[in-house]
């Protein structure tokens, strides 16, 4: 990793600073990345992490980390993708558990990418060079529907939606616990954990984030079903918000999760329904039901639903047999 360190003069008084480290000659990086850096806690402004929009004021020290390259192969590889809808212009798939969207350091091959460039002849570059198409993205254990786009027409027009909050998208996610109030909307800005850079949390100096939710149906007070709807789309967004801000982890969450004693009923039988529903729930039990756009070509206003896999029904109904039981709900 590289670490670069600047010093802000009176000629920066008041600069952003993505611009003000653009600026610099020896980075060699574009704005869009520098900022991609700053939100990912790559640089400190005056010792602390900060967003991309900050001033930058006389005096004020910086410091960059970049890290190092890491090759990735992009080599076209075959894989059965679940295809819901496509045309000459886009293609909307149902994403299962474990399939990672883009290539990582840590994924550089069998994404979906790499199926995608097996399945399509060309797709959109302005997702840059490794998301070749993407335009939004899910977990690597979130399950449910996402759009790609073939042509950069197309993704500009998708982008556009997805930035001004027309392109509908509605998640449903099982929880441990049972929100208070049942119905409500969380803001609360998220940037990376400082104590973890893999994961996400609830910071001050983080990127606004909205998410709406409505609990659907409460299984005693053990858990629930909640429909939850974006404004925003941070990263881990509705997990974090549902963990860490309402107290009610997606079961399964392997990152975030964990079911907490407090309100539990203390019987055996809940302590029995805790394991299953653990074992049971091989990934995260959030799932992205409902997705809406208009097709920035045709016009046409397009809406796309997905069921819930196999080991999402099947928690479901574990908690539904527990919390019918007149003795347990």
């Amino acid at each position: 990793m590289r670490e670069l360190r600047y010093r802000a003069s009176r000629e920066h008084e008041g600069l952003r600073l993505d611009s003000f480290l653009a600026m610099q000659d020896d980075t060699g990086l574009s704005r869009s990345y520098l900022g991609t850096l700053i939100r990912n806690g790559h640089v400190t402004l005056r010792g602390e992490q900060s967003r991309p929009s900050a001033a930058v004021h006389p005096g004020d020290d910086v410091v960059l980390q970049v890290p190092d390259p890491v090759g990735i192969d992009l080599t076209p590889e075959p894989m059965d993708l679940d295809v819901t809808y496509e045309d000459d212009f886009l293609i909307v798939l149902d994403k299962p558990a474990g399939l990672v969207v883009h290539p990582t350091s840590t994924a550089p091959t069998g994404t979906l990418v790499h199926g995608l460039l097996a399945h399509c002849r060309d797709l959109s570059g302005i997702g840059g060079e490794l998301r070749p198409g993407i335009v939004h993205r899910l977990d690597k254990d979130t399950t449910g529907l996402l759009v790609v786009a073939k042509d950069d027409i197309t993704h500009r027009g998708l982008s556009k939606q997805l930035s001004d909050r027309t392109m509908g998208r509605r998640y449903l996610a099982l929880l441990w616990h049972v929100p208070d109030p049942a119905d409500g909307r969380v803001e609360a800005p998220i940037g990376r954990d400082s104590s973890n850079r893999k994961r996400m949390a609830l910071v001050s100096h983080g990127r606004r984030a909205a998410t709406n939710y409505s609990t659907r149906e409460a299984f005693g007070r053990i858990a629930c079903l909640v429909e939850c709807r974006l404004e925003t789309g941070r990263t881990h967004q509705i997990r974090v918000h549902m963990s860490r801000h309402l107290g009610c982890p997606v079961i399964g969450d392997r990152t975030y999760g964990g079911v907490s004693p407090a309100g539990m009923p203390s019987s055996p039988s809940c302590m029995d329904l805790v394991e299953d529903v653990e074992r049971l729930a091989v990934h995260q039990m959030l799932h992205a039901e409902t997705l809406s756009f208009v097709h920035p070509r045709t016009g046409e206003e397009m809406e796309f639903n997905s069921s819930p896999p196999v080991t999402f029904r099947l928690v479901r109904k574990r908690l539904e047999l527990w919390s019918d039981d007149p003795e347990q709900g």
